[in-house]
């Protein structure tokens, strides 16, 4: 029997990088059935984004640079190397994005591929032409996107997403289901393992 997670995250959080990749490497061990579900954290950012310099105060910019020591680390131990972005990105175009590319069979190649963007190449994931070509690379049509971000169905998904959060008292990313059992935040792969290790446990026990 596969074990469903469901992972709660927006791509401009590093946390939510790390946690995706933990998990993808643990299919090796575990039958994992992820479900990916969109849910923006900072849907106030301009479209165009905000350079890291222009964050409303000196707090909040001291705040971003201490916490990447802890964050890089975090990524080595997975194998990841993450640069710390200069530019916040506004996220939603992606992630209406990633919730169609999950219809079309191919939503963690695209995932992966914006995580890369815009914690490798420094990329505004905000950026339309830069999110065509993306999804163009992971396999998507160019003109059924391009009609995609014209309907507001994905809208509508985005808002579920976020309405069943706040049913279930999600608050932030990344969180996962792990069949009913919640978890917050990213954590080391023999963390994670123990923890699927247990669920899997549970579930055959019934």
């Amino acid at each position: 029997m596969a074990l469903e997670i469901a992972m709660y995250s927006d791509f401009i959080c590093p946390f939510c990088y790390i946690g995706f990749e933990v998990i993808r490497n643990l299919r090796s061990e575990f039958d994992i059935k992820l479900q990916w579900r969109g849910f923006q954290i900072h849907p106030e950012w301009p479209a165009e984004g905000i350079a890291l310099d222009k964050v409303r105060s000196a707090v909040d910019l001291d705040a971003r640079r201490a916490a990447w020591p802890r964050i890089a680390a975090l990524a080595e131990a997975e194998g990841l190397e993450m640069k710390a972005p200069t530019l916040l990105a506004n996220s939603r175009a992606a992630l209406l994005l990633a919730e169609f590319a999950n219809d079309q069979g191919c939503g963690e190649e695209f995932e992966a591929r914006v995580y890369r963007a815009y914690f490798n190449d420094g990329a505004n994931i905000g950026d339309p032409a830069l999110l065509a070509r993306i999804a163009a690379e992971a396999g998507l049509d160019p003109a059924a996107v391009a009609e995609m971000m014209k309907s507001p169905h994905y809208e509508t998904r985005l808002k579920d997403n976020a309405l069943e959060a706040d049913r279930r008292g999600i608050s932030g990313v990344p969180t996962f289901l792990i069949g009913e059992y919640p978890l917050v935040g990213a954590q080391p792969t023999p963390v994670m393992r123990l923890l699927l290790r247990r669920v899997t446990e549970r579930l055959g026990a019934r």
